[in-house]
């Protein structure tokens, strides 16, 4: 019988040593007996003994680069003959080759349970260590945690907490193996007792004041939280003490919270004060200002007169570089560029649609891909000069997801298009338009401000809460989306709408 001692219960490297020597002497594992040195009454931190080196002449060990990922976690368990059971795996690989592709074997099924065991214990230490402070001898502050893992796996979590708290000085200690990080250096020593960690410090009633006042009863869930904080990890946290009592209070706290009113929805952008009027007049109302970058209103102007075109278009051109650093929601920071819009000041009308797509994000230009080609057709169809409309978007920044390399389109979610509100208000207060057609869903809501039913309300002139003239109709795109059996009756009642507006192209009177 071979006697192996290695240096300390996770001594994977010395495992890895005397492994290579005992294959290449040709050792059976039945004839191996696998020990670990060390005492209980070891210094705490004394230098730990150097794993046995490899003989000169042991050959390099064949085995599969997922088998020693695979004997590193299963030499952290606390099963005594998880040595045993590794050295005979690793003697039958060398034997049988199709052990490496049999997963149904019972010593692979075992060490794999082993090692699932020992990645699910790190987790648990990493998550449920508590530090405490106290001074040592010199008077210099360290903390130190008291932990019971139920299995060897200090060697392999010490290293997270040495990165996580790297300016700290701090110790580890378990009933097996301790560690010490100085700030510097990472060392390790024999198991201690839990009278050596310290009792409560001035922090951890300021700590269990702020975990009690963030627990929100109404999502208890006793199921979730047994499997996610184990029982036997409980006594070890000092906030478990209050798990009880605020189970207990959960209930009577939630009905508590629903009786209460709702709060009011605070809003995130300033809306742009319009004073109501019967018809849309020429000039802007007094106050109503223009959006900054950041929707700030400590930093917005007046909108110039209606008579001051110079100092619109340069206002115009001022909020379209300030669109560009727009970070109000995500998209913002996806899209390759700022799509605004584009046309003449004091239009006729004004066409919105929803959101520029892949080839206006990289023109940054609105509606020059399928759907603007589609919309040019119908502007030739209907006889109109683009000249006669300002044309934009409600949402400024292309949302879309990838499919392979390809971008495909996403809507707009609502408060992504709220986010955009601001912009289309100041180009309505600085282009002008005399009326506006809503292209689509999104882009009449925006204009309105409610919901619109866009099948039901299509061809028909809403106004707006400032008099601005609204026709409602469907986005080009959902024509191209649509059936191509229909395509010709669609494309006809879709000129139908638009041909409401033609007395406002042409010069005539508002609806």
């Amino acid at each position: 019988m071979s006697r192996v001692e290695l240096a300390h219960e996770a001594d994977f490297d010395g495992f890895r040593a005397a492994a290579r020597r005992l294959l290449a002497a040709g050792t059976p594992p039945e004839a191996i007996a696998w020990s670990v040195a060390g005492g209980a009454d070891a210094d705490l931190f004394a230098a730990e003994p150097a794993p046995a080196p490899a003989w000169p002449d042991a050959p390099p060990l064949a085995a599969p680069a997922a088998f020693v990922a695979l004997a590193s976690d299963v030499v952290q368990h606390a099963d005594p003959a998880r040595f045993t059971l590794l050295y005979r795996l690793l003697w039958r690989l060398q034997r049988e080759p199709a052990l490496r592709r049999d997963p149904l074997d019972a010593d692979r099924h075992r060490a794999a349970a082993m090692a699932q065991a020992v990645r699910r214990e790190q987790h648990h230490m990493e998550a449920f260590v508590r530090f405490r402070g106290f001074t040592d001898a010199d008077d210099q502050p360290w903390q130190a945690a008291w932990y019971e893992p139920a299995h060897h796996v200090v060697d392999a979590v010490a290293p997270f907490f040495a990165r996580r708290f790297a300016t700290l000085r701090w110790c580890l200690l378990t009933p097996r193996r301790s560690a010490r990080w100085d700030g510097a250096q990472l060392s390790f020593g024999p198991g201690a007792r839990r009278e050596d960690a310290p009792g409560a410090d001035a922090g951890e009633a300021l700590w269990l004041t702020y975990y009690a006042s963030t627990f929100n009863p109404a999502r208890l869930n006793t199921r979730a939280l047994d499997q996610h904080l184990p029982r036997r990890h409980r006594e070890l946290l000092p906030e478990a003490a209050l798990i009880p009592t605020l189970t207990a209070q959960a209930g009577a706290r939630t009905q508590v919270m629903l009786a209460c009113p709702p709060s009011a929805a605070a809003r995130r952008l300033p809306a742009a004060a319009r004073a109501p009027r019967p018809e849309f007049e020429p000039e802007a109302p007094v106050g109503q200002l223009l959006p900054t970058a950041n929707g700030s209103a400590g930093m917005i102007t007046p909108v110039p007169p209606a008579s001051d075109r110079p100092a619109r278009r340069i206002a115009l051109e001022s909020q379209r570089e300030a669109a560009s650093a727009c970070r109000d929601c995500a998209l913002g920071a996806l899209a390759t560029q700022t799509v605004f819009g584009e046309g003449p000041l004091d239009p006729p009308l004004m066409l919105v649609g929803e959101q520029p797509g892949d080839l206006e994000d990289h023109q940054g230009r609105p509606f020059v891909g399928p759907s603007g080609q589609l919309l040019e057709r119908a502007l030739a169809a209907l006889g109109w000069e683009r000249s006669v409309a300002y044309v934009s978007n409600a949402v400024k920044h292309f949302k879309y997801e990838l499919r392979g390399r390809r971008r495909m389109h996403k809507t707009p979610a609502q408060h992504e298009a709220d986010a955009c509100r601001h912009w289309l208000e100041a180009e309505i207060a600085l282009v002008r338009p005399q009326a506006a057609i809503a292209l689509g869903a999104t882009a009449a809501r925006q204009l309105l401000g409610r919901p619109v039913a866009v099948m039901q309300e299509r061809g028909r002139w809403l106004r707006r809460d400032d008099g601005l003239p609204v026709l409602v109709t469907l986005h080009p795109a959902a024509l191209l989306r649509g059936d191509p059996a229909e395509r010709e009756t669609a494309w006809a009642a879709w000129l139908d709408d638009l041909r409401a507006a033609d007395p406002v192209a042409r010069g005539g009177a508002l609806p």
